[in-house]
């Protein structure tokens, strides 16, 4: 009883965990990707939990394979991969040591297919538009807003996903998988966040034509015909145009220096 209580997991230790998890890719390599930045954020509970040289160099070495996900969800898989290392500490050498590698390789793909949803397709969009749209204005807002509406979820989801993962292991997720909460949650990240575009396409990107042409002796503008189809159809199809030119490998520079003199020598010119 006293060997497992010097070894129990608190509070404290979690929130060392929870800190060193932020510089996940600090020493990111295309390697192993964030392996450095997992094992350093194991670190206090490895030492804690191995105070045998062998087995923290071994623990080490576990932790230091292959790793890639979602920086601001992996708290799900450090907090798992806790539980199951305290675990295999006070199995005495009856737990199967292989199973702390295949979780981390079974949990890389669906952590990051939600991670990635929601904070690079939903609330860094809908950040990036409201922050965008008061900067424009001159408002110092702007700034204060994007970082807030993206990192006040970020560190809610990197604080308790590591309580939830130390929590419920492995289980969480699994029941996650197998009533498909997983799937319906990105689904519906992914619908919001091309709403949020939507959105910021409309009320963002800038594009008319100001040509006017006479129907049966009356004046008509161009951009009124256009607007009647489909309001904000000429923004719409710039936007799809720029897409289909990054797709196919085009740099973004480039890209950039391609609207700056077209939108210049449109001007010129009267088309735009």
């Amino acid at each position: 009883m006293e060997k497992n209580k010097s070894i129990e997991i608190t509070k404290k230790d979690l929130l060392k965990v929870f800190w060193r998890s932020f510089p996940l890719q600090a020493s990111f390599n295309f390697e192993r990707m964030q392996n450095v930045g997992f094992c350093y954020s194991m670190l206090p509970i490895l030492k804690k939990l191995y105070t045998d040289k062998k087995e923290l160099s071994a623990a080490l070495k576990r932790h230091l394979e292959f790793f890639n996900t979602t920086p601001q969800t992996v708290t799900f898989i450090t907090g798992a991969c806790i539980a199951l290392e305290e675990q295999n500490k006070k199995s005495n050498g009856e737990f199967d040591i292989s199973s702390i590698a295949a979780l981390k390789a079974a949990l890389m793909g669906p952590i990051a297919g939600i991670g990635d949803s929601f904070f690079w397709g939903t609330f860094r969009i809908i950040a990036a538009g409201i922050g965008c749209s008061l900067a424009t204005q001159g408002s110092l807002l702007g700034a204060i807003l994007f970082l807030l509406i993206f990192n006040i979820p970020h560190y809610l989801v990197r604080y308790y996903g590591l309580k939830i993962g130390y929590k419920s292991g492995i289980d969480f997720i699994a029941n996650a998988q197998e009533s498909g909460m997983i799937g319906i949650l990105t689904n519906c990240a992914k619908v919001m966040g091309l709403c949020v575009v939507g959105a910021m396409i409309a009320s963002m990107v800038s594009f008319k034509i100001p040509f006017t042409i006479e129907i049966t002796g009356a004046a008509v503008k161009v951009q009124s015909i256009f607007d009647q189809i489909l309001p904000s159809i000429l923004p719409l199809g710039l936007t799809f145009v720029i897409y289909a030119l990054l797709k196919k490998g085009i740099k973004t520079t480039r890209v950039m220096y391609g609207i700056i003199a077209l939108g210049i020598i449109g001007s010129l010119l009267g088309v735009l």
